[in-house]
């Protein structure tokens, strides 16, 4: 890759394809084993905004990230298939258990060695829909961040304009790089892998990096590292099916109403 050329990279989460989420009663986290996994979907977003922007500026190199078990292999293999040019998995029993924080700190040491221009990735997670990660990794590097960015208008080594989706509209950004930047699924539409990138990615190497290929501290990395515990998971209980208010007008059935949440408050 020539000096001059962005480099950018794609941090990935493989998550449960199933909403049947079983706990390990002792560490209470998600047990993986025996359960089929996907790209968490807002990371799929990412991936494509990645390719596509190397494809827009007719040069650079896209590298996927995920940190994960042995079997995250796949997640990585498939955004290969879809055009991202190289892949790191992040794996080893010492990332086992990490919460946000930790997670983000592990990811903040492989874009040390990576050196991207900027970091990608979906907005959250759907098994634990924080969206702290990628904020978590600009704060580690001290680096700028955008989040629920819904377009990237320019980028170049340097900076980059985007727009960010808010609650009450859209907010355009200068953003000097390296920087994080989330993205939502509004940003673009996934292609689907072709026949010659699922050969090249069944053929590809993956790069396995472990914490001391990051010089990673193992306090503060997996578990051990994590400042916050899970101590108690549960299913709400389900709510009663209510009751059902019958009138001839919609002006009856409010006085009706109104009569109930009286009797309730004097209750």
């Amino acid at each position: 890759m020539k000096e001059s050329t962005l480099h950018i990279v794609v941090c990935i989460k493989q998550v449960p394809d199933t909403t049947e989420v079983r706990i390990n009663p002792e560490t209470n986290t998600l047990v993986r084993d025996g359960v089929e996994s996907i790209i968490n979907p807002f990371d799929a977003y990412a991936i494509e905004e990645g390719v596509r922007i190397r494809e827009r500026l007719g040069e650079g190199k896209v590298t996927v990230v995920t940190m994960g078990p042995p079997q995250a292999d796949a997640a990585l293999r498939e955004a290969i298939s879809v055009g991202a040019d190289e892949a790191v998995l992040l794996c080893s029993r010492a990332f086992a258990g990490a919460d946000t924080w930790a997670t983000s700190l592990t990811l903040a040491q492989a874009m040390r060695k990576l050196r991207p221009d900027v970091v990608l990735a979906g907005k959250q997670a759907i098994d634990g829909d924080t969206a702290q990660v990628g904020p978590g990794i600009s704060c580690h590097l001290d680096w700028p961040q955008a989040c629920y960015v819904s377009k990237i208008r320019e980028i170049e080594k340097g900076g980059a304009v985007v727009e960010c989706l808010m609650e009450t509209g859209k907010e355009v950004l200068e953003v000097r790089l390296p920087a994080v930047l989330t993205v939502v699924k509004e940003i673009n539409e996934p292609r689907l892998p072709s026949f010659k990138g699922k050969m090249r990615a069944k053929k590809a190497e993956i790069t396995i990096w472990d914490e001391k290929a990051i010089d990673a501290d193992p306090e503060k990395i997996g578990l051990k590292g994590s400042p916050t515990a899970v101590n108690r998971i549960f299913s709400p209980p389900r709510r009663s099916g209510g009751e059902m208010i019958e009138a001839e007008t919609a002006g009856d059935a409010a006085k009706i109403l109104i009569a109930k949440i009286k009797e309730l408050r004097i209750a």
